[in-house]
């Protein structure tokens, strides 16, 4: 358990036990920075959206939901009281982790923020340098490592086996700061993880749809074994979560078997979605790619195409001869007299 002066100092715990009412309960921090960020990216959004609209440049209007959908999550999942119950319980900070990682994420790269920011911004004045540094930014070597699934995917895994099978969770977790370093942490890998499959901006690399899919693949399967693991363990995984308090009633084992049944099932809908999202995405790519390959044909020639028929020509070119050099009305050798091929040549 947290020590007691921490949380009378610097944590808002609640005092009764979890309900639905009491998580949902305005009670935030002191010190609220990702709920700030939260109220800042939206803020700043919104911003955009009513300089496009100036310009009477389009913007899609499912694209500002997702966007302001995903921060209004941020600042509900580490600002109401569901934030307080974190620090005791592995249930709820469990869930917690999830949200910050697998459904803010998607949520903010579908309102692609970062094609607001290249169509909003103004090319002059103070507006120039924030996109030099913003393109530079993303043309760097860094943004390349950063977002190459070599990177992201054990940076993925880290998050969960990393950081609650070793000693990283109870040395870091232990203190307000680690706590909401952690928060942001979860954030963060979450958005390296799936900015390179959602995103439709620009970017530094940019893998093949199949690719894609395959470290979609490789993500999904990650926190079902880590839930499993939960579940099945029987000792507190994590010491921070071992000793609930005791007015609450909570038995530590089983709020860690929910943690891991959370775990377990919590990311399959939302890695349903954003499957669905991107085989639409995919099916979309290859229309657009095969209507632009039949444009090009139609007017510069289908190389491929010609080079194919100049094979099968290569593969007779006896029979195309001999055909060809048969004065009309004479029989072609081996032809049965009065054959079709025969009154053909006639």
């Amino acid at each position: 358990m947290i020590e007691s002066d921490l949380l009378a100092t610097s944590v808002h715990v609640p005092d009764t036990a979890p309900s639905i009412g009491s998580m949902l309960a305005w009670n935030p921090q002191p010190v609220p920075v990702l709920p700030a960020l939260a109220v800042a990216a939206a803020v700043l959004y919104l911003v955009g959206l009513a300089r496009l609209r100036r310009m009477r440049r389009p913007w899609p209007w499912w694209r500002t939901a997702c966007f302001l959908g995903g921060c209004l999550l941020l600042a509900g999942t580490t600002g109401l009281g569901i934030e307080g119950y974190g620090y005791q319980l592995f249930s709820v900070w469990m869930f917690q982790h999830l949200t910050l990682s697998m459904t803010i994420p998607p949520l903010l790269v579908w309102g692609c923020p970062g094609l607001m920011l290249l169509r909003a911004t103004p090319h002059h004045g103070l507006g120039r340098l924030v996109l030099v540094a913003a393109v530079s930014g993303l043309r760097s070597r860094t943004a390349r490592v950063m977002l190459h699934p070599g990177f992201t995917i054990p940076l993925f895994l880290f998050s969960y086996y990393g950081i609650y099978l070793t000693p990283v969770f109870d040395s870091v977790g232990s203190t307000v700061v680690g706590h909401q370093m952690l928060e942001l942490f979860f954030l963060i890998s979450g958005l390296l993880f799936v900015v390179p499959i959602l995103s439709v901006g620009p970017l530094p690399i940019r893998q093949t749809n199949l690719g894609r899919f395959f470290d979609l693949f490789v993500e999904m399967p990650l926190h079902v074994f880590f839930g499993v693991i939960l579940m099945m363990g029987t000792t507190p995984i994590v010491g921070l979560f071992a000793d609930p308090p005791p007015d609450w009633g909570i038995d530590a084992m089983r709020d860690q078997y929910l943690a891991g049944a959370l775990a377990w099932s919590y990311g399959e809908p939302v890695a349903l979605v954003v499957v669905i999202v991107f085989a639409i995405r995919w099916r979309r790519d290859e229309t657009r790619e095969n209507a632009v390959a039949d444009q090009r044909a139609d007017i510069l020639g289908d190389a491929e195409l010609d080079a194919y028929n100049a094979f099968l020509k290569d593969l007779h070119p006896t029979s195309a001869s001999r055909t060809a050099d048969t004065p009309v009305g004479r029989a072609i050798p081996g032809t049965p007299v009065g054959s079709t091929a025969q009154r053909n040549t006639e």
